[in-house]
C-alpha cells in the first residue's frame, strides 16, 4: 500500500467503500484480517474501519479532528487511540504495513483490504457537516473571523466580502472571538441554534456569546439527537504536546469509578466483619423499563434487540465485564464496604462464611443471564435464518468473553449456559442452519467453546490473571452454598478438591485480577442503556416484571422454565 500524495484524496483508495451500512460491510468481510473503510450512515458520514477478527466483525470509529488552516500544517488529524495522522490513508497504511492492533482492547489486526467494486456515490471529503444544500449554503454565507494576521482586517466580513443587512455598527474587532484552538467536527444542532451561534461570533449584538472550544479536544462526540453513541469508543490519551499553555488551566476529567485507584491502607490487619455486603446497585427506576413493568414487554424486547445489534461482540463483552466486576465486588469497592466485610475484594468475601449474600446474588445473576440468553434465541419467531443469526451472535459474544479476550468467565458461563439449555439445544433445524450459514461460528462452538466450558466447570480450565480478568466463580459459589456435585463419587471428589483449590487461588490473586480487569476497561466508554440492560436488577425485572421479581427464587425459575418450554415447542414441535 502506498500513501497518496493528496492527503484528502482517499476516495480513490480501493479499500474505501463510501456510505455503507454495518450489515453490508460485515457481509464483505469473510476472513480474519479482512478490512474496509466506510462512511457511517448513522453518524453523519463519520469514517469507520470495519474488520473481521477471530470470527467476529468489529467496527472502529476513526476520530477526525479539524484544525484551522495554517501554512505547513494539515487541515485535519485522524486517530484511533494514541497516534495521530495527517490523513486517513496514512493511518490505514501505518496500521496495515506495521500489523499493529487497531485497538489494544480487541487486538484486531487489519491485513487484507476488501476492494470495492464500482464507483462510490461520493467521497468522505465531499461530505459536509449538514447534508442539506440549503443549510450548507447558509453556513457559507455567514461571517467568519480569522486568527491569522493577514485576516485581521477582514474580521466581521463574509468570505464573499458582503455584509449582512443588519450588521452592527459596533467595532467588530472588540466583539469577535479569535483563537487557534482545534475544533472538533461533530453533528450540528437545529438550524435555529446554528444561526444564533454564528450571529454571536460574527460581531453582531447578541444576548449570549458562544462557548469557546476547549483547548484539549473532547474525544467523545455526542450525536445531535442526544442519544448515546452506538459505538464503543476507546478514548485516546492526549499527549502533553496538545496540553494547555502555561498560565491556563483546564480541569482534568474525573476517571470513572472502575479506573479509580483504591486507597492504600497503611497497615493491613484483620477487621471483624460488621454485616453482609451487597455489590448490586440500588433499585433505581430503570430508564428502559420505567417504574412499573410487566414481564417480557414486547416494546422493551424490541429496543434491546436493536441495542445489542448496534454493538459488536467485543463492545458487548466489555459492557458485560464491567457489570460482572461490579456484581462480584472486584471493581468499585468503597472503603465503607471493605470495612464492613473485613476484606478488600469480593473474591475474598466469596470464600468466607459471611459471604452468603454475595454468593446468592452471583448465583441468581448467573441464572437470570442464562434465561435471558435463551430467550434471545427462543424469542425469534421469524425465519429460520433469524434464529441461526441469534445463535451466531451468542457464539461470537462467547468468543469475545473467553480467556485471552475480555477474560470474563462468569459472562462466558452465562452465554454458554444459554446455548446449552435443553430448550435451545433441541432446536435441530436451527443448529443445522447455523452450520450451513455460519460454519466458522458453529465450529468454534463445538471445537473450542464447549471443551473450554467443560474444563472450567470441572475446575481445570485456565484461571491465570492476565488471560482472565474475572475468574469463574459459579462452581465455588454453588459448592459453598451446599449444592452437591453430580456424577460418580470418585470423580466428584477430585472435582471438589480442584474447585476448593481454585477458590483459594482466586482469593489470593484478587488484587491481580483487579489490575487485569481495570486494564481491560481502561479508556472504555460504556453505553448507558446497554450498561443498564446488563445489570442483575434490570434482567430480573425484564423476565418477571416489577411484581414477579419479588416472588421466591425457586418459584420464579420454575415458572420461566415453563415459558421457555412452550417457546421451544412452538418453534420446532416434537415430531
Amino acid at each position: 500500500m502506498q500513501v497518496p500524495q493528496d492527503a484528502e484524496d482517499f476516495a480513490s483508495q480501493p479499500w474505501y467503500h463510501g456510505p455503507l451500512s454495518r450489515q453490508k460491510a460485515e457481509a464483505l468481510l469473510q476472513q480474519d484480517g479482512d478490512f474496509l473503510v466506510r462512511a457511517s450512515g448513522s453518524d453523519g458520514g463519520h469514517p469507520v474501519i470495519s474488520c473481521r477478527w477471530q470470527g467476529s466483525a468489529l467496527h472502529f470509529k476513526v476520530l477526525h479532528v479539524a484544525l484551522r488552516p495554517r501554512p505547513g500544517r494539515p487541515i485535519a488529524l485522524f486517530q484511533l487511540e494514541d497516534e495521530r495522522f495527517p490523513s486517513l490513508p496514512a493511518l490505514v497504511h501505518s496500521y496495515v504495513t506495521g500489523q499493529r492492533p487497531l485497538t489494544q482492547a480487541t487486538g484486531a489486526v487489519a491485513s487484507r483490504p476488501v476492494t470495492r467494486r464500482g464507483p462510490i456515490r461520493r467521497s468522505f471529503s465531499e461530505d459536509t457537516l449538514l447534508d442539506s444544500p440549503v443549510q450548507t449554503k447558509l453556513l457559507r454565507a455567514r461571517k467568519w473571523s480569522d486568527s491569522q494576521p493577514a485576516g485581521l482586517e477582514h474580521v466581521g466580513q463574509s468570505r464573499e466580502g458582503n455584509s449582512g443587512p443588519g450588521a452592527s455598527s459596533v467595532p467588530t474587532l472588540a466583539l469577535s472571538r479569535i483563537g487557534s484552538d482545534p475544533v472538533l467536527l461533530k453533528t450540528l444542532g437545529p438550524l435555529a441554534s446554528i444561526a444564533d451561534s454564528l450571529r454571536a461570533s460574527d460581531g453582531q449584538l447578541h444576548a449570549k456569546a458562544p462557548t469557546k472550544p476547549p483547548r484539549t479536544p473532547s474525544l467523545v462526540l455526542p450525536n445531535a439527537s442526544g442519544h448515546s453513541p452506538t459505538y464503543c469508543e476507546v478514548v485516546p490519551r492526549v499527549s502533553s504536546a496538545w496540553g494547555t499553555p502555561s498560565g491556563h488551566s483546564c480541569p482534568e476529567p474525573e476517571a470513572p469509578w472502575w479506573e479509580a485507584e483504591e486507597e492504600e491502607e497503611e497497615e493491613r490487619c484483620f477487621v471483624r466483619p460488621q454485616a453482609e455486603v451487597s455489590f448490586c446497585p440500588p433499585d433505581n427506576p430503570c430508564g428502559l423499563l420505567g417504574p412499573q413493568n410487566r414481564p417480557l414487554e414486547p416494546k422493551v424486547l424490541c429496543t434491546l434487540r436493536g441495542l445489542f445489534l448496534e454493538h459488536h461482540p467485543g463492545s458487548t463483552a466489555l459492557h458485560l465485564l464491567l457489570a460482572d466486576c461490579q456484581a462480584a465486588g472486584l471493581l468499585g469497592v468503597t472503603k465503607v464496604q471493605r470495612g464492613a466485610m473485613g476484606v478488600a475484594s469480593g473474591l475474598e468475601l466469596l470464600t468466607l462464611p459471611h459471604g452468603h449474600r454475595l454468593r446468592s446474588e452471583l448465583l441468581e445473576r448467573h441464572e437470570a443471564l442464562v434465561l435471558a440468553g435463551a430467550l434471545a434465541v427462543l424469542g425469534c419467531t421469524g425465519s429460520l435464518e433469524e434464529r441461526a443469526a441469534a445463535l451466531r451472535g451468542l457464539v461470537e459474544l462467547a468468543l469475545a468473553l473467553r480467556p485471552g479476550a475480555a477474560g470474563d468467565l462468569p459472562g462466558l458461563a452465562a452465554v454458554m449456559g444459554a446455548l446449552l439449555m435443553p430448550q435451545v439445544s433441541r432446536l435441530e433445524r436451527t443448529w443445522r442452519q447455523l452450520r450451513r450459514s455460519h460454519t466458522e461460528a458453529a465450529l468454534a462452538f463445538e471445537q473450542e467453546l464447549k471443551p473450554l466450558m467443560q474444563a472450567l466447570d470441572e475446575g481445570s480450565g485456565p484461571c491465570d490473571p492476565g488471560l482472565v480478568a474475572l475468574p469463574h466463580v459459579v462452581p465455588a459459589a454453588r459448592l459453598l452454598e451446599g449444592e452437591e456435585l453430580p456424577g460418580p463419587l470418585d470423580e466428584t471428589c477430585e472435582q471438589l478438591l480442584r474447585t476448593l483449590q481454585g477458590a483459594r487461588l482466586m482469593a489470593r490473586d484478587a488484587l491481580k485480577f483487579r489490575e487485569v480487569a481495570a486494564g481491560r476497561l481502561r479508556g472504555f466508554q460504556p453505553n448507558r442503556e446497554l450498561r443498564e440492560a446488563l445489570t442483575t436488577g434490570f434482567v430480573r425485572r425484564l423476565l418477571w416484571g416489577s411484581r414477579g421479581e419479588r416472588s421466591p427464587r425457586a418459584a420464579r425459575l420454575e415458572k420461566f422454565q415453563c415459558v421457555l418450554n412452550a417457546l421451544s415447542q412452538r418453534l420446532e414441535p416434537d415430531s
